[in-house]
């Protein structure tokens, strides 16, 4: 089959590799579509931390936004897969230590991550394997295209939820791109007033398009109360804005990795009683993220900007806008096309 394989940072090829046989308990899914994330780009670059801390080495192949159809189950692993429309956890856990069997399997020290994490192969090929443990069952009314946007989608959904907003409340979203757009649009979804801060016109434009009326630069955010503040940005001064800006007795959710070390100063976290949350993870809310897009209560359509052959999989993660992209701040591969 035909997969993307990046051989060092910046180096690349679209090589002819051996198709995945489905093990016991594993299947084989013949992938439809792949979003590529700001993780996959570090690894294009070379500054993703995994690299450095031996987690991860190339040659590798990428790949962990995906839906697809299940073709082939190994030893142990229920028929009825067979055919299914499914997405993926990235996360898989060694299902024996103390974290995952207290259900915490997206933490586990031993975990691989697809495409990521521990030499299993991501998506960013035409076929896939991985354990049927790790699958969600996609509904008729979740294509391909929302399905390869349940990843993101549950981090978003999990950063919205840790701020737990009620009907009324002030919330701000640091970071208009892909998870500051979805986690906005789950916090919507609550009744919360939803602000967006970014730091370029486009993508305070494109979140405008979407609907939301309260979208600032950061020298024009108004002097208001926040009940909860999102930080989804890549700004290394922002969680400490985030936790300047949240009200007293509020809650800050840090989602969003700076490519150096942030600080906050835990004095004011203490002093104003707020409650700060990490989330690394979407594994907690694929379910919850699929049920949002089957029943339409949250549509990310508009974030995907085109979507391109595995051959042209390389311009994009260096940076490449595709020729007629949208607005939106999400490219898909099919690798099946082209």
């Amino acid at each position: 089959m035909r997969a993307f394989v990046l051989t060092g940072p910046g180096k690349y090829a679209v090589q002819e590799v051996a198709a995945p046989v489905a093990g016991p308990g594993e299947v084989v899914v013949d992938v439809e579509r792949v979003g590529v994330c700001g993780t996959d780009v570090e690894f294009f670059t070379g500054a993703m931390a995994y690299l450095h801390h031996g987690h991860a080495a190339y040659p590798m192949r990428l790949g962990h936004e995906w839906a697809g159809r299940v073709a082939a189950v190994g030893d142990g692993v229920d028929p009825g897969w067979l055919g299914r429309r499914v997405m993926g956890d990235t996360m898989l856990g060694c299902g024996a230590c103390r974290r995952c069997l207290r259900g915490h399997q997206h933490v586990c020290e031993k975990r691989q991550e697809v495409g990521v994490r521990g030499d299993r192969p991501g998506a960013l090929a035409e076929q896939l394997a991985v354990p049927a443990s790790s699958l969600h069952a996609l509904p008729d009314s979740v294509d391909a295209v929302l399905g390869a946007l349940v990843e993101p989608g549950g981090n978003a959904l999990r950063a919205a939820q840790a701020a737990a907003p009620r009907p009324g409340d002030r919330t701000l979203v640091l970071g208009p791109g892909t998870i500051g757009l979805l986690a906005a649009m789950f916090l919507r979804t609550t009744g919360a007033e939803v602000h967006l801060m970014g730091n370029t016109d486009s993508s305070l434009a494109f979140a405008r398009e979407l609907g939301f009326e309260h979208v600032w630069a950061e020298d024009s955010l108004p002097d208001l109360p926040f009940d909860a503040v999102v930080d989804a940005s890549n700004a290394a001064h922002l969680p400490d804005r985030a936790l300047e800006l949240v009200e007293p007795s509020g809650r800050v959710v840090y989602i969003g990795l700076a490519g150096e070390p942030s600080r906050i100063d835990t004095r004011t976290l203490a002093l104003k009683d707020v409650t700060a949350v990490g989330i690394l993870s979407a594994s907690p809310g694929l379910d919850a993220a699929i049920r949002a897009y089957a029943t339409g209560s949250v549509d990310p359509r508009p974030l995907v900007a085109a979507t391109v052959p595995l051959d042209e999989a390389g311009p994009v993660l260096a940076g490449e806008r595709p020729p007629g992209a949208g607005p939106g701040p999400k490219i898909h591969v099919d690798p099946c096309s082209g």
